[in-house]
């Protein structure tokens, strides 16, 4: 650490916080006992909120040219070479949301600048999302339920074939992501068989993550269930597509909560259309899906609008994570869930 961030670093003196996100964002990111928090561990005006700083308020702009550190979440402006012109001081990016990229350029990382995100915290929720998904997807619960809904009458138990429940069933899991890792470690108290493909995995660490280890398209041939993990690159693209779609074993089902562009909607329609897979979707491409789309209306498919993530109450546990970690800047701490530049290209 260079001697001007040491003497920064005295005790009682707090670094200068600038909060930079969209519109309405803070005021559903922080509880008041949050914002009691922020403004004890930094000198922040919580009230001031960068939305543009291309042409920034006065204020803003007065602010950035003493910020030690942006807090940044949805919405954060660009980052570029003239924001950075504009703000000498800046050493830090604490972001309260998952990827980095939108908002964090080169010219960051050729500053030098270090840069926390809060994706492990973003995680949880996807991951509880995915969990329910499988286990109801396995159950037909959404076929269940419309049956039900029709014939008002009582099930035949007996009658349901070998293929319903989550008995000994197989899970395939596409990217051992953040958040795939998680959804794996939720599955361990279940009787389920989980396979994993990442290219970047190894056996053994699939094994000591509770997974067998696998190529993507005996994934796809072998599992009762495939969700998608992985992160939207341009290798991704596509990545589920219509050969991969057809090794589906019939009645199987895709749950995917990454991006609608990891997988090939015009191949995945027509294997719903006519209900040879199931499907549960947080994310299309596009998104939302036209107005005509039968993902609106098919009987097989439980579409939701990206709700997966950090939703309502749940933001709040991103907050917590983002003054954790200022909480460490503020002590000269390395941050615990910093992002690398050489990392980017292979995560979110």
């Amino acid at each position: 650490m260079e001697q001007h961030e040491v003497e920064q670093r005295r005790e009682g003196e707090r670094p200068e916080v600038l909060l930079a996100m969209g519109p309405g964002v803070a005021e559903r990111l922080f509880t008041a006992e949050q914002l009691a928090r922020l403004t004890s561990l930094a000198r922040c005006d919580p009230r001031l909120v960068a939305h543009d700083l291309t042409h920034p308020s006065p204020a803003v702009r007065s602010a950035l040219a003493t910020a030690d550190a942006l807090l940044t979440c949805w919405g954060a402006p660009v980052l570029d070479a003239c924001a950075l012109a504009a703000a000498p001081r800046l050493r830090a990016v604490v972001h309260a949301a998952g990827s980095v990229r939108h908002h964090v350029t080169a010219a960051c990382w050729e500053r030098g600048l270090t840069v926390s995100s809060a994706a492990s915290a973003n995680a949880v929720p996807v991951a509880e999302y995915t969990l329910a998904a499988v286990l109801l997807a396995n159950k037909r619960v959404l076929e269940s339920a419309r049956w039900y809904a029709a014939a008002r009458a009582p099930a035949d138990w007996l009658g349901a074939p070998d293929e319903r429940g989550n008995y000994r069933r197989t899970v395939g899991i596409v990217g051992a992501s953040r958040v795939g890792r998680r959804v794996i470690a939720l599955l361990r108290p279940f009787e389920l068989r989980v396979l994993l493909y990442d290219p970047y995995a190894t056996e053994a660490e699939a094994a000591a993550l509770g997974a067998v280890r696998t190529g993507l398209d005996e994934l796809c041939r072998t599992s009762d269930v495939v969700s998608v993990h992985a992160p939207e690159l341009p290798e991704t693209r596509r990545l589920i597509d219509g050969r991969r779609l057809a090794l589906m074993r019939d009645g199987a089902t895709l749950v995917n909560t990454a991006r609608g562009s990891l997988v090939d909607e015009s191949a995945l329609l027509p294997e719903l259309v006519s209900g040879r897979l199931y499907a549960v979707l947080d994310v299309t491409d596009p998104e939302p899906p036209v107005p005509g789309s039968p993902l609106y209306t098919l009987p097989n498919v439980l579409l939701t609008p990206h709700v997966a993530g950090s939703l309502g109450g749940e933001l709040h546990r991103l907050a917590d994570a983002a003054l954790d970690e200022l909480e460490r800047f503020a002590r000269g701490l390395p941050f615990a869930e910093g992002v690398r530049p050489d990392a980017l290209g292979r995560s979110a």
